[in-house]
């Protein structure tokens, strides 16, 4: 019997232990978590110094970084939570989106893992890991709730329905708000990962520049965002001074842009909520471990009925805690692939 007819035969287990595989850009992840709220062991390999020599993610570095730590992560988190492969009863691992190399390492790990096992191997949306990070920080959170995704590749206004079903209410319409900060960075001359470096420069600053307001005059929907305008904005700006001979505030302008990029994803996420009726606002993405959005959204909901979910910053970024949380959710639902699984580099949301 082959592994994909022995796959529609796994029974599912009450309280399972799922480790969770991520490498979809460089880091390489592996954590085990019972019950998909439970964290046991995380072992986390990153290979962000070498990328910073080149101001950003080399692919390719990036995949051979994953081969040579991958192993040694899975030990690693096995150690730490005094278990062994037997243990755990599912393999759940990120598919789509990333970096492809990179993907390719993690996939093929589980793969080989489920396999050698004969354990179910569940495939992993990153968006869908990101917003399930949100069950680590509150054990008791349920939707339906409201969720702000804010990372390098993605940034929308997200209706969690159901644990399954969720619906974008309005996503940006070019550049992610991570990647503008990436952008902003560059202009600034501040080194890789560009975001902390932005948020870490406006602590020093005042929002003394202007800066335009995104989508003026925008028909679509409500809760779309725009922001190539205001990274284009803020380079023209850069030029101009630089042109007239002006000095730059350097930490002013990190400031008045995080203001201009972070205010709308506060504003527009509080009227989602009190639109919809719900009770819980939660924020997914690396922008998410942004300290001055998060300070935005506490203050925000103060004198509100809102519940604020705020997942612990290093579980905002790309971890695999996060994976096996929603590989737990598609574990219950027998979302299980088969060893013809394969990476994608692009995945829509659903």
């Amino acid at each position: 019997m082959n592994y994909l007819e022995r796959a529609k035969g796994f029974v599912i287990k009450e309280n399972p232990i799922i480790m969770g595989i991520e490498t979809s850009c460089d880091e390489t992840a592996v954590a085990i978590v019972k019950n998909g709220r439970e964290i046991l062991a995380e072992s986390i390999i990153s290979s962000a110094v070498e990328h910073a020599k080149y101001g950003g993610v080399v692919p390719e570095i990036a995949s051979r970084a994953h081969t040579t730590a991958i192993l040694t992560a899975t030990k690693n988190a096995l150690k730490d939570a005094n278990l062994t492969l037997d243990d755990i009863d599912a393999f759940a691992v990120t598919e789509g989106a990333g970096l492809l190399g990179a993907l390719l390492v993690g996939v093929s790990f589980a793969k080989a893992l489920a396999f050698a096992t004969n354990k179910p191997l569940v495939p992993v949306s990153h968006i869908r890991g990101h917003i399930a990070a949100a069950y680590l920080a509150d054990k008791n959170l349920k939707p339906p709730f409201i969720t702000i995704l804010a990372s390098g590749g993605h940034t929308a206004i997200v209706e969690v329905k159901s644990y399954t079903e969720s619906v974008c209410l309005g996503s940006t319409k070019d550049d992610a708000v991570g990647e503008a900060f990436d952008k902003v960075a560059r202009v600034l001359g501040l080194s890789y990962p560009g975001g902390p470096n932005v948020e870490r420069l406006a602590k020093e600053g005042s929002p003394t520049v202007q800066l335009p307001k995104m989508l003026k005059n925008y028909t679509g929907s409500e809760y779309d965002f725009s922001y190539s305008g205001l990274k284009t904005a803020v380079i023209n700006y850069v030029h101009n001074q630089t042109a007239k001979g002006v000095e730059i505030n350097k930490a002013d302008l990190a400031c008045s842009f995080q203001h201009s990029a972070i205010d709308v994803l506060v504003e527009k996420a509080i009227k989602a909520v009190k639109e919809k009726g719900y009770k819980t606002l939660t924020i997914s993405g690396g922008v998410a471990a942004n300290g001055y959005l998060r300070k935005a959204l506490s203050f925000a909901v103060e004198n509100t009925d809102i519940n604020l979910v705020l997942p612990e910053k290093k579980y905002c970024t790309d971890n695999a805690s996060m994976i096996a949380a929603e590989g737990f959710i598609q574990y219950n639902q027998g979302k299980f692939a088969d060893l013809t699984l394969n990476a994608k580099a692009v995945m829509p949301f659903k």
